[in-house]
């Protein structure tokens, strides 16, 4: 796989450079975003490989809850509701659902994010592809000292924060003005960077180690996510802003918690 790197160190500027980046981002499926927020994020310095069993934490809660934002394992979700299925889950987990079927869950008001994600994910499955493309979710990794930091933004407001501990934060006020406007900016500038880059279609890869950070978008269409080192400009145009929401956004949820 082909990362695109940059130097802090480096002050040299390449007159083709923008140019360069356009080319990349056109041709590679597996993008590799330049981000920093704040020494919050660090950043990949190798190719990781693929695993069947993605487990972070020490506690099996914790990698049960952090897998299941993903959304691209419909077995974990059997394995949380109790039968006979009802809507939507009868639906998901039906061996003959069609894709107007699906669709219904797709076109539900009404239902999770999650939910509808799991629905697009059969579609596509089924060679079906959406009409339009749709950004659900955000996911930010952080491999720190002691562990791994994700914060998983929905686009109805909900959120979940797993710390490096293994401590699970999970946030469902959908009224809160504060957290809703960094949501929004956050979703406006996630979708900014999945419109200039292409979808992964490949299994998910292990989580980030110490060190190491990445950045997932999950849309309709399928699931598109980006890495770079720790060695990256802050400012980068692209993936810069959205990085920085999603700090700002932990920040404000953890602290929130703690006023309780």
């Amino acid at each position: 796989m082909n990362y695109w790197k940059h130097s802090l160190l480096s002050k040299k500027k390449i007159n083709g450079e923008m140019k360069t980046r356009r080319k990349i981002f056109t041709r590679l499926t597996l993008i590799v975003l330049i981000f920093a927020s704040m020494g919050l994020f660090s950043f990949l310095k190798k190719t990781p490989t693929k695993s069947s069993s993605i487990n972070p934490y020490k506690d099996s809660s914790a990698n049960f809850i952090y897998n299941l934002l993903f959304c691209d394992d419909l077995n974990l979700y059997k394995r949380k509701v109790q039968q006979p299925y009802t809507y939507p889950f009868d639906i998901l987990f039906s061996e003959t659902s069609s894709v107007s079927d699906l669709q219904k869950i797709v076109d539900d008001k009404n239902s999770d994010p999650r939910i509808k994600v799991l629905a697009y994910n059969k579609q596509l499955a089924n060679g079906h592809k959406p009409n339009k493309k749709e950004l659900f979710a955000v996911i930010v990794e952080i491999g720190l000292d002691n562990g791994l930091d994700v914060l998983a933004s929905f686009n109805n407001g909900t959120a979940r924060y797993i710390n490096q501990t293994g401590k699970i934060l999970v946030w469902e006020t959908i009224n809160d003005e504060t957290a809703n406007k960094i949501k929004s900016d956050l979703f406006a500038n996630s979708q900014s960077i999945v419109n200039q880059i292409g979808v992964w279609g490949k299994p998910r890869l292990p989580n980030p180690t110490k060190g190491n950070a990445r950045i997932t978008f999950l849309v309709s269409d399928g699931f598109y996510f980006g890495e770079g080192p720790i060695d990256v400009l802050f400012g980068d145009s692209m993936a810069g802003p959205a990085l920085t929401k999603a700090a700002e956004l932990m920040q404000y949820l953890t602290q929130k918690s703690l006023d309780k």
